[in-house]
């Protein structure tokens, strides 16, 4: 296992443990969702680099998109929350009202 990947599984890693511990903001759920995003993307690129394969080169975009989509509907999500409900803590947030 090459230093660098083994730095990303780690930051994965710390991404996952981030989301698991700290789930006090909304804020802070998004922020640890795309760590976890950014170090999948930062692994297939460069899985894509070492294959040489044409047939994966496409994952690490289509990877990236659906990340995109992730944080706009992340983000707008943590305003409309923030509007409603004045804050983004998630004690606040009773997911049995309408």
């Amino acid at each position: 296992m090459s230093t660098t990947l083994f730095l990303l599984s780690v930051s994965f890693l710390l991404g996952l443990l981030g989301l698991v511990l700290h789930r006090i903001h909304f804020m802070s759920i998004l922020i640890c969702i795309e760590t976890m995003m950014l170090a999948l993307y930062l692994m297939m690129t460069m899985f894509t680099s070492f294959t040489n394969t044409s047939t994966s080169a496409i994952m690490p975009i289509l990877l990236l998109s659906m990340s995109a989509c992730e944080a706009s509907s992340g983000l707008a999500l943590l305003v409309a929350t923030s509007r409603t409900h004045g804050t983004d803590h998630m004690k606040n947030l009773n997911l049995l009202k309408c």
